[in-house]
């Protein structure tokens, strides 16, 4: 039997892809690649334009066709499902990949005996410098291990349980239907949480005087939130928050070592005139 292998994100998959190739194997790997800790989730398995709106949203002015790339990944999924190859979900220990592996679940409920599964944690993570080691959830993603680890795992893979299976498709479910703007995992649980937290991160390391983005937006992707925040997020949450008159930006959006941030409680001009979006 054939096998296809799924991950969440391309970096994950760029790295599986080198890790197969290392074994001598040239079997598929498919990248899911929605965050899904992130915006509304109800709708998802049915109208794409559910995500495709909201990270085009979170884009801004962007010349990517989110509609298509969205309809192409529900079309991929769905050639798995009818597909009859051995299914093999990667995961490590984050909110985005732990709801990819319950959306497949989901999907492939009815063909439970397809199912397989590696589970990666931060006790598979190497390298000590890592900024993982350093999160006090400890939270990981499978695009943070080298394709050296990932060969080491690949016969690791071992079938899900048809009782997990079912569990997992039914969490999948109630995550879809309770529809937060974020979602943490903590504890094997998910839970609701709000853009609103990740604001306040940025305004409480924010200062009256400009300081450098790229500092602000790390304390927010390292904050012990439930989820991983991508920069891309980061930035979006700085543009509301020009948008609400809270924070100041300059520089060039597109080079994080231009772009520099402010609170706006004293006099000075909140407008993005010298940042491009």
């Amino acid at each position: 039997m054939s096998t296809i292998h799924i991950t969440n994100g391309d970096v994950a998959a760029d790295a599986l892809r080198d890790a197969l190739r290392r074994a001598g194997r040239s079997e598929r790997v498919i990248a899911l690649k929605d965050d899904l800790a992130v915006g509304p989730l109800r709708g998802i398995d049915g109208e794409p334009d559910v995500r495709a709106n909201f990270w085009q949203r979170v884009y801004g002015e962007s010349e990517r066709d989110f509609a298509r790339e969205f309809g192409e990944q529900a079309a991929a999924l769905a050639a798995v499902v009818s597909d009859r190859s051995a299914v093999v979900v990667w995961h490590a220990q984050s909110a985005a990949d732990q709801l990819m592996l319950r959306r497949v679940c989901y999907h492939l409920r009815d063909a439970p005996q397809r199912l397989n599964e590696v589970r990666l944690s931060i006790r598979d993570l190497a390298d000590p410098a890592a900024w993982a080691h350093h999160r006090k959830d400890q939270a990981t993603a499978v695009g943070m291990f080298a394709p050296d680890m990932l060969e080491a795992r690949l016969a690791c893979a071992a079938p899900v349980s048809v009782l997990r299976i079912s569990r997992l498709a039914l969490e999948w479910q109630d995550v879809k239907q309770s529809n937060g703007e974020t979602r943490r995992w903590r504890d094997n649980l998910f839970s609701n949480g709000t853009f609103g937290e990740l604001d306040s991160v940025v305004l409480g390391h924010a200062t009256d005087d400009w300081q450098p983005a790229a500092r602000i937006a790390a304390q927010l992707m390292t904050a012990d939130l439930g989820f991983l925040v991508s920069d891309r997020v980061a930035l979006w949450r700085f543009r509301e928050l020009v948008a609400a008159g809270r924070i100041g930006l300059r520089g060039d959006a597109t080079a994080w070592s231009s772009l520099e941030l402010c609170l706006t409680r004293t006099p000075r001009p909140a407008t993005l005139s010298t940042v491009s979006s």
